[in-house]
């Protein structure tokens, strides 16, 4: 009987601490300042100044889509990606997620618009 309680009692506390954690406000969002600081190490490959894709650059992808995790993130970092391009390296930046075998889920273009982003 003992262990029933127990049981019941552990089962309760852990959906308390679920239930916590899913009405608990989301504090954390994207910012342009975290995607430039981010792909800091892409700079030379979108300006071609380099012909290969550096290591950092594509740590630096994969950690921004590790971290954008809503569709609110996506569209941040979608729109801070086109104001950080310029026009003359949208060619090569759009190579990046595929180069770095990342799925970012839309092109890095002038072109993409960042509202459709999910």
């Amino acid at each position: 009987m003992a262990r029933s309680a127990a049981a019941v009692l552990l089962l309760s506390l852990a959906l308390a601490a679920v239930a916590a954690l899913l009405a608990a406000p989301r504090v954390e969002a994207i910012t342009c300042g975290q995607v430039a600081s981010a792909l800091r190490p892409c700079s030379d490959y979108v300006s071609g100044k380099v012909k290969a894709v550096p290591a950092g650059c594509c740590s630096g992808v994969r950690s921004l889509n590790s971290a954008a995790k809503t569709t609110a993130d996506r569209q941040t970092a979608c729109k801070c990606l086109k104001s950080l391009v310029p026009s003359s390296g949208a060619g090569n930046a759009g190579k990046i997620p595929g180069s770095c075998g990342v799925n970012i889920g839309y092109a890095i273009s002038p072109s993409t618009d960042c509202a459709t982003v999910k």
